[in-house]
């Protein structure tokens, strides 16, 4: 099995020494760059399955770095999506909620234990290959009108044409789409996902579905396919275009 490759961007390096040496010892491959230049010069260099990223660098802000790598995935038709996690100042919700809304697919707020760092890393990856969440008894392919979700392949298309997300907004779509008719409240989303209850007042769920309604919707302001039930959760429905 090929080694999958981390890359952390961050300023601090004796924490980035400490990380390191965990990840590598629990199988991973694993490089340093301290700074947001550094980091996007490396990853051109050489793709990384996964960026680690501070969001507090000394050269630029951690979320224009994250809007390049992001950039940078979807133009090359060699390299795979890079999954991003980010790392976030504790109770600061702004820079969280604007990550994912820029395409980072977790976070993790410092302090932080290395351990739970690494079950976020496995879980972005996991949910980056081979789609091992869905049951093997599903067909691969869901089709609802003019929307069609490809399991095995991980791809959104609406009329023919690509919808970009996330790795974790094609797993929440898919959890939706897999109970459509069903309302589920946040929390049964986010745990048919994760595996794992939702944190308390963690509003990032919200989040998630604007930009899967941005990417599948005719008007992301009109949502015909995922609709909000109030005061409950989303629905996915049924009978679409």
């Amino acid at each position: 099995m090929t080694q999958q490759q981390l890359l952390m961007i961050e300023d601090d390096t004796r924490l980035a020494n400490m990380v390191g040496e965990y990840l590598r010892q629990s199988g991973y491959g694993f490089t340093h760059a301290a700074d947001g230049m550094s980091g996007i010069a490396a990853l051109q260099s050489s793709p990384a399955d996964l960026v680690i990223l501070d969001l507090m660098l000394p050269d630029m802000d951690g979320l224009e770095v994250c809007r390049r790598i992001k950039a940078q995935s979807s133009t090359s038709g060699e390299q795979p999506n890079t999954a991003v996690l980010m790392l976030t100042a504790k109770g600061d919700p702004m820079d969280r909620i604007v990550g994912l809304e820029i395409g980072a697919d977790d976070y993790l707020p410092k302090p932080f234990e290395p351990r739970e760092l690494l079950a976020r890393i496995r879980a972005v990856l996991r949910r980056g290959g081979d789609a091992s969440g869905v049951s093997s008894g599903a067909h691969k392919v869901m089709r609802f009108g003019s929307l069609e979700i490809d399991r095995d392949a991980r791809t959104v298309m609406v009329s023919g044409s690509v919808c970009e997300l996330t790795s974790y907004q094609f797993d929440l779509l898919v959890a939706l789409a897999e109970r459509a008719g069903r309302v589920l409240s946040r929390d049964q989303i986010m745990e048919a996902v994760r595996g794992r209850e939702l944190e308390a007042f963690d509003r990032s769920i919200d989040v998630h579905m604007g930009r899967i309604r941005n990417a599948i919707e005719l008007d992301a302001k009109d949502p015909k396919r995922i609709l909000t039930v109030r005061g409950v959760g989303y629905v996915f429905a049924k009978q679409q275009d």
